[in-house]
């Protein structure tokens, strides 16, 4: 990873964990009517995907889905008036936090549902790959999703049919409140797992993401040549609680030296620790980095105030077919 990577990275994980933050502390106010699955801690993936991916690459996502779209190129404005539930959402208003939709990225959907948008990825990677136009689909996935039905049915026909969909398991090892101890097979790695379905299937280490650029790189592309499905698996941590703008800390099913060893290899951090020490002007540039993105978020919460709710009398048309036709 290049200086340039390593700072376009950086200033990714920042805008979103900024966002994420600003959703935390805006949320007790009770103009966002939806529940909020925030992604602070889980920020490194999808701005790692988003160095090496088009905009004529598609994305499915899951309940916690802001970084995906964020990453994808999804614009702030019409997220956050997602959130308030306004006409000029990337959802009309309709979907709230987790059903972002974006066509003009390619961001094609996210679902509340566990596992419920990897069959559907699988056939947009099977458009892809009929259409001939390079794209590959990215699936992002918890490690709670590979308990599902859907996931095995998917990879498998991904595999037989030679489908350009890439499977992202961010691993933050529980499933609301239950460990993956209590759900899987003791020492099971769920990479190798996958591996065993017939796929590439990489783990990515956290703690070097300039070898987990090279390694992701490297499988998009061999993914958008071959059309041959892989697996990628990264280990992360959620700051706060599975469903809501708080710690929860409290309720002891994380215990203290597991938070306190996850927080200690925070990737934002190291990495900005990492970038203080090549340049001298960091702090200065890290600050006003800071600066123009709180101004960004700002502007998109006083866009998401100031804009309208859905009109009703428009409500039918858009969820019914035309009886006539």
């Amino acid at each position: 990873m290049n200086q340039e990577e390593k700072v376009k990275l950086y200033s990714a994980m920042l805008r979103i964990r900024l966002i994420e933050e600003a959703i935390a502390n805006e949320y007790p106010k009770g103009e966002m009517r939806c529940p909020v699955h925030l992604s602070v801690g889980q920020e490194l993936l999808p701005s790692l995907v988003s160095l090496v991916v088009s905009n004529k690459d598609l994305a499915v996502s899951t309940h916690r889905s802001h970084a995906h779209y964020l990453a994808k190129g999804g614009s702030l404005p019409k997220f956050i008036s997602e959130l308030f539930g306004k006409a000029t959402g990337c959802s009309k208003g309709r979907g709230g936090s987790m059903h972002l939709i974006d066509l003009a990225v390619n961001f094609m959907g996210s679902t509340a549902i566990v596992g419920n948008s990897i069959p559907v990825g699988v056939g947009l990677g099977y458009g892809a790959k009929l259409r001939g136009d390079g794209a590959v689909v990215l699936i992002y996935i918890g490690d709670g999703a590979v308990e599902e039905g859907a996931f095995y049915e998917s990879v498998n026909f991904a595999a037989v049919r030679k489908i350009p969909a890439i499977f992202l398991c961010e691993n933050n090892n529980f499933s609301v409140y239950s460990h993956i101890s209590e759900r899987q097979p003791q020492n099971r790695r769920i990479f190798t797992m996958a591996a065993g379905l017939g796929i590439t299937s990489k783990y990515l280490d956290s703690s070097n993401p300039a070898k987990s650029l090279i390694e992701l790189r490297d499988v998009i592309e061999t993914t958008r040549s071959t059309h041959s499905p892989a697996f990628i698996e990264i280990d992360t941590f959620r700051f706060l609680e599975h469903c809501g703008p708080a710690s929860d800390d409290h309720l002891d099913y994380r215990d203290s030296i597991y938070i306190d060893d996850a927080k200690s290899k925070d990737p934002l951090a190291l990495l900005e620790l990492e970038l203080t020490k090549e340049f001298q002007d960091w702090g200065s540039y890290s600050l006003g980095l800071r600066k123009a993105i709180d101004v960004e978020i700002g502007q998109a919460f006083d866009f998401a105030r100031n804009s309208p709710y859905p009109d009703p009398s428009l409500e039918n048309p858009s969820a019914y077919a035309d009886a006539r036709l």
